[in-house]
């Protein structure tokens, strides 16, 4: 499958999962989904009839809140079928709201953030060890990069020469309830890494053709490797774009879900059937007046505290 596809797909499967669960974080599915569909559809070695298969790339999502868009990349491939995501976040399902190893195709649980590198660093370390020729692929979150054993991990990366490992950063500048920059500045990003020893490569992570031609890049050292992808949270959809408040908010029936859909619509590949409304939304439901959309929600912007003067 082309990549740009398989983007739209786990887009539109993302949509559709966090508003029939009335999970969270679409926001980030929606920014990281090229990034996914790049890796799934022109990067990764893998078999999804033999997903334990020794020879395969090693993949890990770190920022495990955006479960969905592995999910979708997952069923896509053939791993489970594509009518299981309709479960997601439902009780007993396999697909949890953090992913999952429970999962054909999931090599590690993640969602405590901080620990997908590290994890990543140790695979990649074991695979050099035993001389084998499989990579091991991980994608962190740039607010996860404020935790201290993203940086423990770089540094044993670099000095046991893990030309192996590539981490992606997927960098939208958001976290949780602020901007980065507002919560702990991630401030000369690229060259913290390049000082952890690491081979770093600055790209818009939301462009196929940029995020091919730096997973395809080699260099000549035996460092290992990170893609700053600088992407927009909540890209695709402009009233979730760079708006904190679809890092927690689901799209809700009505309006938010129908021009959700309408938006990913505009820009579907003609060569690609969405599964839910093949035909898009008939008679959407319009945007009121007054919707509380292209507003700051972040914290920075919404916290007003009083304190008390007397006393």
């Amino acid at each position: 499958m082309k990549s740009e596809n398989l983007a739209w797909l786990i887009r539109r499967h993302g949509i559709e999962m966090t508003h029939l669960s009335g999970g969270s974080h679409i926001g980030a599915i929606l920014s990281v989904a090229d990034i996914m569909a790049v890796l799934y559809s022109e990067v990764l070695n893998f078999d999804c009839n033999n997903p334990k298969s020794d020879t395969r790339d090693r993949f890990i999502l770190s920022k495990g809140h955006a479960g969905a868009s592995v999910y979708a990349a997952l069923a896509e491939n053939g791993f489970f079928p594509v009518e299981e995501l309709k479960t997601h976040y439902q009780n007993g399902s396999r697909l949890s709201g953090h992913v999952s190893h429970h999962l054909p195709g999931v090599d590690f649980s993640t969602g405590s953030l901080g620990h997908g590198l590290s994890a990543a660093t140790g695979m990649a370390y074991a695979a050099k060890k035993d001389k084998k020729a499989h990579k091991v692929y991980v994608v962190l979150g740039d607010g996860e990069c404020d935790e201290g054993s993203v940086w423990e991990a770089a540094l044993f990366a670099n000095h046991n020469e893990l030309g192996n490992l590539v981490a992606v950063v997927d960098h939208n500048k958001m976290q949780s309830m602020d901007f980065c920059d507002k919560t702990m500045a991630l401030s000369n990003f690229a060259a913290k890494w390049s000082a952890f020893g690491w081979n770093v490569i600055d790209i818009n992570g939301n462009d196929h053709n940029e995020l091919k031609n730096a997973f395809n890049k080699k260099f000549e050292n035996s460092k290992p490797t990170v893609i700053i992808a600088n992407t927009i949270k909540g890209y695709g959809i402009s009233f979730m774009e760079n708006d904190i408040l679809w890092h927690y908010r689901f799209p809700h029936e009505g309006w938010e879900y129908d021009n959700a859909v309408l938006a990913l619509h505009k820009n579907k590949p003609a060569d690609v059937v969405d599964p839910y409304t093949p035909n898009g939304i008939e008679n959407p439901a319009e945007i009121p007046d007054g919707a509380d959309i292209y507003n700051d929600h972040t914290t920075s912007a919404t916290w007003h505290p009083t304190w008390n003067k007397e006393g």
